[in-house]
């Protein structure tokens, strides 16, 4: 499979964010980044950067107005990449000068110093009747009809659904995690390197077949990782966001 794009050095990835009134720290970051204060060559979003932003329904893009513009306008400078989470989809008319990857498409392949990277949000292959579910909670007509009975309520839906996500406990441990990956089959994807947010556990595994790697949650911990080469190896530098100083 040929790469979908070339993973830069010095790339910045974050993901799972899940940006909302509780949990600003996002948009310090990307403003540090969009004043070049931190520098980066590429952007990857890894998807649930937004705690609810959905294409096509006008409150959700109201309610995230300021990270939007933001992004939009590190869009124009460097390259961004976002990848769709569950939190977040149908954005391509939002993010016009990114390059939008929805779940359907992931994993991703990228390449790097030669070798070959796989990179999903992580919630792509679940059973059939959640993937089925998934697609069609993300259908534009049904997210343009979801826009409509929300603005005749006044937004119930919406806000009934952040306030079920406030409650939500993001930072559990993951007990039997590997075990959870080998049942995924995840070696029938041929690279070097696997990478994916969503399960929130920062944690790395050897496989067979490949490097695994699961990024921790910028909304529990406000990690994010750094491409790097050290000694012909491919890595991910772990940094540490601690706000603008």
């Amino acid at each position: 499979m040929s790469p979908s794009f070339i993973l830069q050095e010095g790339a910045l990835l974050l993901g799972d964010a899940h940006y909302s009134y509780l949990r600003p720290e996002l948009l310090s970051l990307l403003k540090d980044i969009a004043s070049k204060k931190i520098q980066t060559s590429q952007l990857i979003l890894m998807g649930d950067v937004l705690d609810a932003l959905f294409g096509n329904v006008i409150y959700t893009i109201k309610e995230n107005r300021i990270i939007v513009r933001l992004i939009q306008k590190i869009s124009k400078e460097i390259e961004v990449i976002y990848l769709e989470g569950n939190h977040d989809f149908q954005l391509a008319n939002i993010f016009k000068d990114a390059r939008v990857y929805p779940i359907q498409k992931q994993p991703i392949i990228a390449e790097y110093a030669g070798k070959t990277i796989a990179l999903a949000h992580g919630d792509f292959d679940g059973v059939f009747s959640y993937r089925f579910y998934s697609k069609i909670m993300r259908n534009r007509w049904v997210l343009k009809l979801l826009n409509a009975i929300d603005t005749r309520l006044g937004n119930i839906i919406i806000n009934k659904l952040d306030t079920y996500l406030e409650k939500k406990e993001d930072c559990k441990e993951f007990i039997g995690f590997r075990e959870y990956l080998q049942k995924r089959h995840l070696e029938k994807y041929k690279c070097e390197y696997f990478i994916e947010g969503h399960y929130h556990q920062n944690k790395s595994y050897t496989f067979e077949t490949f490097e695994y790697i699961n990024l921790a949650a910028f909304a529990c911990n406000q990690r994010y990782f750094i491409v790097k080469s050290l000694q012909e190896r491919t890595l991910l530098e772990e940094k540490e966001f601690k706000g603008s100083s």
